[in-house]
């Protein structure tokens, strides 16, 4: 695995929570953040490596990878699909890399049909991370980042509450050894499930009846 630096590195910051208690998440060099806990994340200048300050708790990363490689002698720009995945933030410092040096456009292909993200803490402890690929359709699929990943959340059951991301298919659904599913937990959080799932139109509704019953 290759060293990584953790001091020297020029750094835009976005600060996404107020409290004290906070860790700082770098990418190595040509890992990009795109979207967090459902909003893009823009800085004012650009750097090879990013940084970012989460606060603790669970938090949906949105990341790519960009990189000059070789295509036979010519040097080309590679750049992967987007990866969504959790991170839990514990006030520890990490930077997230994968596991790998990419040299050559063929080499960047191949390993990025099943990529190995992971995080790496300043104690030299290595993290696996459940990266899972985001996928677009049509032409500037990935155009608008935000509205592919609300599309993303709304199909997996997934919302941002108090600052964390939720699964609420892994709050809520329980399933027994015979296979089968059934609901559990309040009734509020159930609510927030199937309101991820509707779609807009659906949402719309709902509000309108609920003004009804006020």
């Amino acid at each position: 695995m290759k060293q990584l630096k953790w001091a020297g590195i020029a750094l835009g910051v976005t600060l996404l929570s107020g409290v004290a208690q906070a860790a700082t998440i770098t990418s190595t060099r040509g890992v990009e953040f795109l979207v967090i806990d459902g909003s893009e994340v823009k800085f004012d200048n650009w750097a090879p490596q990013q940084s970012v300050e989460l606060s603790d708790g669970t938090h949906q990363l949105v990341m790519r990878y960009e990189g000059e490689v070789k295509r036979g002698s010519k040097d080309v720009v590679f750049t992967s699909r987007p990866y969504v995945f959790d991170l839990q933030v514990n006030g520890r410092d990490a930077v997230i890399d994968i596991d790998t040096n990419l040299r050559f456009e063929t080499q960047a292909s191949s390993y990025f049909d099943a990529p190995n993200w992971q995080a790496e803490f300043e104690s030299g402890e290595v993290m696996p991370l459940n990266a899972i690929e985001l996928k677009g359709d049509g032409f500037a699929a990935y155009a608008d980042m935000e509205a592919l990943v609300a599309d993303y959340n709304r199909a997996n059951g997934i919302i941002f509450d108090q600052g964390e991301s939720k699964n609420l298919n892994d709050v809520l659904v329980e399933v027994d050894e015979e296979g089968k599913a059934s609901i559990k937990g309040d009734a509020l959080s159930q609510l927030k499930l199937w309101y991820t799932k509707a779609s807009d139109q659906e949402r719309k509704s709902f509000r309108r009846w609920i003004i009804d019953q006020e």
